[in-house]
């Protein structure tokens, strides 16, 4: 995609309420929004609620359903498994809980403990056969799953030194990637002869990581490129030549974007046409792109707009959805979700 010489907007479409505190998360459930099936998303709260968000025939979203009466505390991250047949929640009462979705009712079919403390952070791997999990305690879990909505943790890996605020697995292979408050990001990989995972690489500001804490991460499509975001401020592209069959290739850091966001950058999300999304404490919401002017020597990204106060409050979460229409879903302290379309700025939709 094209988006050189051409002048974008990113419109709101909707501003949805219903959530009483603070909105933490937002999940598009995969293959929605496409070839005319309704585009789903989930938002969870600091009202301890999850809700299920559907888009209706006029392309406006609705409530469906309110998960609730599960959780104890804030939950603080969502995740909708490859099939969209189960969502995962995490909380800060120190459970994730796994809901199963049939027709438009939601059930927790297993409640997984172990943290002690809050979760931060849910995510499945690209099969759906692994879940991860991170918290406050400074750990990360894994999780197989089991035939009958069983999950048996495999490995609790110990390495970050303090709170592990995300955990991401990247698409293309079985590889999972945290962030932390130790301003670092760790990869780790299965040992195939023990079935015990271990750290491969630590990436910190001895190999121009960040300088604080890192909030977020997440991957191109094809999963050799990955971005993150941290509360010095700052976006930093990283790539690897890792393939399935060499898992081990390091991660080098490409390029930092800076002086965008002047609070603390909550989230990230790379679309699958390369755009990527970042949401601050600052209130807004930025989005770069690849920049291919072929006098910049190595990789760079360029602004393509800013949506200055997109949010009366911090943007907690941004999430690109995968469908027909670019849709970009935000999570805000403000107590509200909303919903953009990135359009041309002649008024036409991006084709």
């Amino acid at each position: 995609m094209n988006f050189e010489d051409e002048d974008f907007e990113l419109r709101e479409i909707q501003r949805l309420e219903g959530h009483t505190d603070k909105v933490w998360s937002v999940a598009w459930k995969p293959a929605t929004g496409i070839n005319g099936i309704p585009a789903v998303f989930a938002s969870c709260s600091g009202d301890k609620t999850v809700r299920i968000w559907e888009e209706n025939s006029t392309g406006s979203f609705q409530c469906q359903a309110v998960l609730e009466e599960t959780h104890t505390r804030t939950v603080r991250s969502c995740a909708w498994s490859p099939s969209g047949k189960f969502l995962a929640t995490a909380s800060f009462d120190a459970t994730t809980a796994i809901w199963g979705n049939v027709g438009v009712d939601f059930e927790c079919v297993s409640t997984l403990e172990g943290h002690d403390n809050e979760v931060k952070s849910v995510s499945w791997n690209n099969s759906g056969s692994l879940l991860a999990t991170c918290g406050r305690d400074k750990s990360v879990w894994i999780w197989e799953v089991l035939p009958g909505n069983e999950f048996d943790c495999v490995s609790v890996l110990q390495g970050h030194t303090q709170d592990v605020k995300m955990v991401q697995w990247n698409p293309s292979m079985d590889t999972l990637f945290s962030c932390s408050y130790d301003n670092t990001i760790k990869v780790w990989v299965e040992n195939g002869d023990s079935d015990d995972w271990h750290c491969i690489q630590t990436l910190g500001e001895s190999n121009s990581g960040h300088t604080s804490t890192v909030w977020s991460l997440s991957f191109n499509a094809s999963g050799d490129k990955m971005v993150s975001c941290s509360d010095d401020l700052t976006i930093k592209v990283w790539t690897s030549k890792m393939q399935e069959w060499d898992q081990n290739a390091p991660w080098k850091h490409v390029c930092t974007l800076s002086g965008y966001h002047d609070r603390t950058i909550f989230s990230v999300h790379w679309s699958r046409e390369g755009i990527i999304a970042s949401g601050a404490a600052d209130d807004a919401i930025c989005l770069f792109v690849e920049n291919n002017d072929n006098e910049v020597e190595g990789t760079t990204f360029k602004l393509l707009l800013k949506k200055e106060k997109a949010h009366e409050m911090d943007v907690n979460s941004v999430q690109w959805n995968s469908g027909d229409r670019r849709l970009l879903a935000t999570a805000s302290d403000d107590g509200t979700v909303k919903i953009w379309e990135l359009v041309r700025l002649s008024g036409q939709k991006l084709l």
